[in-house]
């Protein structure tokens, strides 16, 4: 008997890996409905035209899924862990004034199970369909003895490009700017490990079902972002609100200035159970509290910023006082 070992003997079949490539191509082409790969797709990279620009400037961002895939995993929700692993780039991008235009995916695995990595696939897929991103390709990586078994590494990179002129430029933003919200769908993909433990603490005050309402997928803003070009509104600046929640994602661009914001009550019982638990000041650091995304305008469109997708209020105005304030109303 031959003491020589093969790959697959090592624990990572190609073939296999190989044939899911194929297997995941009819979800990868409905991402390709209204906009195309320049060149084939499957090959070493993956190309797409600029021409239609005039001034392209290109647009980067990277995020991935965070300790929420423990619980998706648990719960059997890896449509939703696709999903979450497209909104959290892909809205980051449109921050920038820009368009999403192609998705690459990392998916690290011990064992390649064709059935679940196909889920994920069909969740990225359907949201890259929805906002007209190209999923343009990515590594799915068998690990044995690195990724344990059970468990599946997720990552997400995402290319946009935007016109030079219509960049979001934050410097423009001043004091009397008003704050314009935009509901979120849940918890997103941020603040996991404080949800986890106050599940792992009092798991028995919380059924299934309200659980699994607690995965609801990050939602995707690029029906305000579409609202907001097609009223002729460019705003000063806008934010995904990840990780830091309300306060941090504002800071970071507020420099000198500040915001006083009411949000309102977050009308969602499975949440407020989770936040009976959490700190009432690090709350507003660490979750979104109902407000996905926010657009800073002038007062003058602050109307047009509304209706510009569900569920847009007014939160607040930008003041000339460093730091920023959130209360509930």
């Amino acid at each position: 008997m031959s003491d020589k070992m093969t790959y697959k003997q090592a624990g990572v079949d190609i073939h296999e890996a190989a044939a899911l490539v194929g297997d995941i191509n009819e979800l990868r082409a409905r991402t390709e409905s209204k906009r195309k790969l320049f060149g084939a797709f499957g090959l070493f990279a993956a190309s797409y035209d600029l021409s239609d620009y005039k001034e392209p400037v290109i647009v980067t961002g990277c995020d991935g899924v965070g300790t929420k895939l423990d619980v998706e995993l648990k719960y059997d929700a890896l449509e939703e862990a696709g999903k979450d692993l497209v909104a959290m780039s892909v809205n980051d991008i449109l921050t920038t004034g820009g368009d999403a235009l192609l998705f690459l995916d990392y998916v690290g695995v011990g064992k390649i199970d064709k059935t679940k990595i196909q889920r994920l696939i069909a969740g990225m897929a359907e949201y890259l369909a929805d906002c007209n991103c190209i999923l343009a390709g990515g590594e799915t990586a068998e690990m044995p003895g690195i990724v344990p078994d059970g468990m599946i590494e997720l990552a997400g990179f995402c290319i946009g490009a935007c016109e030079k002129p219509d960049l979001i430029d934050a410097t423009e933003v001043a004091a009397g700017d008003v704050v314009v919200g935009y509901a979120s769908d849940g918890f997103h993909a941020n603040g996991w490990s404080l949800v986890r433990r106050v599940l792992d603490a009092h798991g028995d005050e919380f059924s299934e079902e309200e659980v699994r309402s607690l995965l609801a997928p990050t939602r995707l803003y690029h029906d305000v972002v579409e609202g907001l070009r097609e009223a002729g509104v460019k705003p000063h600046a806008m934010a995904h609100i990840t990780g830091g929640g309300l306060i941090e994602n504002h800071e970071r661009f507020l420099g000198e200035l500040g915001a006083e914001l009411e949000i309102p009550y977050w009308e969602n019982a499975p949440v407020q159970k989770v936040l009976a638990y959490a700190d009432e000041d690090d709350r507003f650091n660490t979750f979104n509290m109902g407000i996905g995304w926010t657009v800073i305008v002038p007062e003058a469109d602050v109307e047009k910023a509304c209706a510009a997708g569900p569920g847009g209020v007014v939160i607040g105005k930008i003041t000339d006082t460093k730091g920023v304030s959130v209360k509930v109303c």
